[in-house]
């Protein structure tokens, strides 16, 4: 339950770059594979326009919530790796939202992705990928604000301490607090390590593979979160 609670709280409210994928499932012939689906964030919101939608997560509670919430939609919700899996059909278009192939901090890995999702491809297909490239300085002066949500009167509060650059990394620093309905206080901090990869490395990795960059396209910053730019590769043929 709390990994479900916490992805919620941090991630469950973000929708700045769901118009970027809506734009790209409309220009898809086939399926659509939402990589690290969470508890369905894109997936859903992709079900629900009619698109045909495979979604995968390795985390249990994510995708049992998924496949809950996709009662009715053309959605389907699997537990596997992104670093490998087999779907009984080729998808069209796959997404990466939220950073997900920088969670993949071994290189390694992130080749295990790609090559994995490229043999979903078909001639035409393409794997859109959100990274972000550049850390901003802070505004002077600004406050966190935290991400919070009340559950059968809990309160879940996520504040942003800090993001740093520690060698090929990024670092993303949370305290996550929890007031129960009874007014007790508990807290702990939770860190997130993305791979430190611009665009042009990540279309690097992909030309090794055989893909062809597809441009590049831009998710805006919020005031929680920071803009991505979306990395766009296909098969040559």
């Amino acid at each position: 339950m709390s990994t479900l609670i916490w992805h919620e709280v941090e991630c469950g409210s973000y929708d700045a770059d769901l118009s970027l994928w809506e734009d790209l499932a409309a220009g898809a012939s086939g399926p659509i594979l939402d990589l690290g689906c969470g508890s369905g964030r894109v997936a859903l919101h992709l079900g629900r326009r009619n698109h045909d939608v495979v979604a995968i997560d390795n985390e249990v509670d994510l995708v049992a919530a998924l496949i809950d919430r996709a009662q009715g939609l053309p959605v389907q919700g699997l537990l596997a790796d992104a670093r490998g899996f087999e779907l009984d059909t080729d998808v069209a278009l796959a997404l990466a939202p939220m950073q997900l192939i920088q969670l993949l901090t071994d290189p390694v890995h992130r080749r295990e992705c790609l090559a994995c999702t490229t043999a979903h491809l078909p001639p035409g297909g393409r794997i859109a990928m959100a990274i972000v490239e550049e850390i901003p300085a802070p505004a002077v002066g600004a406050a966190p604000v935290p991400d919070v949500r009340e559950v059968d009167g809990w309160v879940y509060s996520s504040l942003p301490l800090e993001t740093f650059v520690e060698g090929p990394e990024i670092v993303v620093r949370r305290l996550r607090q929890t007031v129960s309905p009874a007014g007790v206080l508990s807290e702990e901090e939770n860190e997130v390590r993305l791979s430190r990869i611009g665009a042009a490395e990540l279309e690097t990795e992909g030309i090794e593979l055989g893909l062809v960059p597809f441009g590049r396209l831009h998710i805006p910053a919020t005031d929680l979160h920071l803009g991505s730019t979306v990395v766009v590769l296909g098969p040559d043929s």
